[in-house]
């Protein structure tokens, strides 16, 4: 009698090891020289003033005119589309970005890209349009503001403006959250939580200064915080930074009582700079006096 055949064994190879995943400088390395790529293969040479020489394989300009463009090594240039681990500095990515012609948004991408502050940001229009002041109008009877990073007062309607005294009475130069909660009496006494209203205050004000160290706006409001007032100079001096977010805060309105919020920030541009900060009522009770405070702001008694 014939033997069956003796099952087949299957050989498994072993599974080959997976490569190991990129680090995020390694990711952003690669991303930063394809969107150089990108951008160099948009532009002719006619639009930044060179002369067209020669027979081109690939649409745009040459990596050595790139180079040409941004006075660096051609080598260099090269390296930095390769995803080369190589420094750069804020000047080199300034002139890349006037070769390339990059608008603001791209300047800004080409920057945070490459992990470098930009030297020269575009300016943030510190104004509010009609839309986002009809949103806030809309809003009502919550209290809504609009405050930039420096926390200026750029708008806010009837509500929040009744909230804590009068703020229409309030020189506009004066309109600054971190002025008024350090030197304000009203605006003192209204945070029931003082301290630790005005500790993350600061926090997230030295946070967003990093990228505006040098301005001159931004060190000349430290400069009057710091002499206006001993408690802020202390809190600045801890070295405490936060981002905004959503939360909760108590006030305390001279006219209607204790209210207790829930509040949300909307960002109104790209990065955060200028928010929209709305306040819901946390409590009925709150509410009721929410309702009582936009009555008196509606007919201005």
């Amino acid at each position: 009698m014939a033997t069956a055949p003796a099952p087949l064994e299957l050989v498994h190879s072993a599974p080959a090891s997976s490569a190991a995943p990129a680090k995020p400088e390694e990711l952003r390395r690669r991303e930063l020289a394809g969107f150089l790529r990108s951008r160099r293969e948009r532009i002719s040479p006619e639009q930044v003033g060179l002369p067209a020489l020669g027979r081109r394989r690939t649409p745009g300009l040459r990596r050595e005119e790139v180079a040409q463009l941004a006075a660096v090594g051609v080598t260099w240039y090269t390296w930095l589309e390769q995803a080369r681990d190589i420094q750069v500095s804020t000047q080199v990515l300034d002139a890349i970005a006037r070769g390339l012609l990059l608008d603001p948004n791209e300047r800004q991408h080409l920057f945070i890209l490459a992990g470098a502050p930009d030297p020269a940001p575009p300016a943030l229009c510190p104004t509010i349009t009609p839309s986002v002041q009809a949103v806030m109008e809309q809003l009502e009877p919550l209290p809504c503001v609009a405050v930039n990073s420096r926390y200026d007062v750029l708008a806010y309607n009837r509500t929040y403006g009744r909230m804590i005294g009068d703020l229409d009475a309030v020189a506009p130069e004066d309109r600054n959250l971190l002025l008024l909660c350090f030197t304000h009496p009203d605006w003192k006494r209204a945070l029931v939580d003082y301290e630790a209203a005005t500790s993350m205050m600061v926090a997230k004000f030295r946070a967003a200064m990093a990228d505006h160290i040098a301005e001159p706006a931004w060190k000349a409001l430290l400069k009057r915080l710091t002499l206006a007032s001993p408690e802020f100079e202390a809190k600045w001096r801890q070295h405490e930074v936060r981002t905004s977010g959503s939360g909760d805060k108590r006030f305390l309105s001279p006219e209607v009582g204790l209210l207790h919020f829930d509040f949300t920030t909307l960002w109104l541009g790209p990065r955060e700079s200028t928010r929209l900060i709305s306040y819901t009522p946390a409590d009925e009770e709150t509410r009721e006096r929410v309702e009582r405070l936009h009555a008196l702001a509606v007919k201005g008694g």
